[in-house]
């Protein structure tokens, strides 16, 4: 015969249910629920990466970014070599002035040194003299790039999903591209010579400066540009570089989409850059790779080769807190219907505007968001 429920005894099962032991599994949710906190921390706590964007002093601008959640930029609107402390503290003052806080400046200006040219040893007092200022003024990360020639001759535009813009790269199209006589023709070890040389006087200063310095890999990373090997074309040549000495401050800018253009995997190339304390810089994006360094499209964040949220997880497990680019807007209609929508480098060959960087923002945004619930 079916007993009735009463309600004591209901209560009673109720009670019964809520004191029962947890299995493992059932404890574990419950512990990491209790672990989770919303809101999730700012750019800007230790640990956390400081999401950025490029960016001159455009108040309307920046106020835009802020909007996004943007604190922090990097730029390149110091002007030509030596910068001084007191033009850099005018720079970071302007910057400041409009809520936001300049982490990472682009550097140039040292072409005689990676070709070997009569300024070279001048260059580099000039490089000294700037990390120097930058370590008075309280810049703490200066980029840069080292290579004979940069192939963007290879990018073309590829329509993606509903037509949006990719840019996508095919070194069958320009391997036969011959020298440009400013430039010459530079060997892969002839560059390795020169930055050894470069590095040895410049690594200390900035360890001395507090000032760290990333070097952005190739990119393209086609074997050949206009008849020069290229110095950082692979991850071997990745890491030979960051041997020629060895430092926290002799770093790199960690690309996952240039990580996956070389065939690699992006997280384990994450993993052992990380692991010695190179990363002095992050740039997030995704790509389709279809021939290691020679044929590959860069794509929305969402649907490239690389799994971004893994990428995103790992960051967060380094507690790395420096810059974090979501960078290379792809191409979309409401930018292309804006007057100058899209402008700059990538225009002609599947870059995007303002309205494409709102959507790597966002994306980029809820990846750490939920990397820092989960960890």
């Amino acid at each position: 015969m079916t007993k009735k429920i009463t309600r004591r005894t209901a209560a009673a099962l109720t009670t019964a249910v809520a004191t029962t032991a947890v299995t493992p599994a059932l404890a574990q949710t419950r512990n990491r629920s209790a672990k989770s906190k919303w809101p999730v921390p700012e750019d800007g706590t230790p640990g956390v990466p400081k999401m950025c964007a490029i960016s001159q002093v455009d108040a309307a601008h920046l106020r835009e970014l802020k909007q996004l959640g943007i604190n922090h930029v990097i730029g390149s609107g110091a002007g030509p070599i030596p910068w001084t402390e007191e033009k850099l503290r005018s720079l970071i003052a302007e910057y400041k002035a409009h809520g936001q806080t300049l982490i990472n400046l682009m550097i140039g200006g040292f072409e005689d040194v990676i070709r070997g040219g009569p300024k070279r040893d001048q260059q580099i007092e000039n490089v000294i003299q700037t990390i120097r200022a930058a370590g008075k003024a309280g810049l703490p990360v200066i980029e840069y790039n080292f290579y004979a020639h940069r192939i963007v001759e290879g990018y073309y535009e590829e329509l993606g999903r509903g037509g949006a813009g990719m840019t996508a790269f095919q070194f069958s199209r320009i391997k036969d591209l011959p020298a440009l006589e400013n430039e010459g023709i530079h060997t892969r070890e002839q560059q390795f010579e020169r930055a050894a040389y470069f590095l040895k006087a410049i690594v200390p200063e900035a360890e001395k400066a507090n000032v760290r310095l990333a070097l952005h890999p190739n990119d393209p990373p086609a074997p050949i540009s206009r008849k020069s090997e290229q110095i950082m074309a692979t991850f071997a040549h990745w890491k030979r570089y960051l041997d020629l000495v060895k430092s926290p401050y002799n770093g790199m800018t960690y690309d996952c989409g240039v990580s996956r253009e070389l065939g690699e995997d992006p997280l384990e190339v994450l993993k052992y850059l990380g692991a010695r304390d190179c990363i002095n810089h992050i740039h997030f994006r995704n790509v389709t790779m279809r021939k290691p360094y020679e044929d590959y499209a860069e794509v929305f964040l969402d649907n490239g080769d690389v799994d971004m949220f893994a990428i995103m997880k790992e960051i967060v497990r380094q507690k790395y807190s420096r810059g974090l680019y979501a960078e290379h807007p792809r191409a979309i209609d409401l930018d292309r219907r804006i007057p100058n929508g899209i402008t700059g480098q990538y225009q002609k060959v599947g870059g995007g505007g303002f309205a494409g960087e709102i959507y790597n923002i966002g994306y980029a945004r809820a990846m750490l968001q939920a990397a820092l619930l989960s960890a």
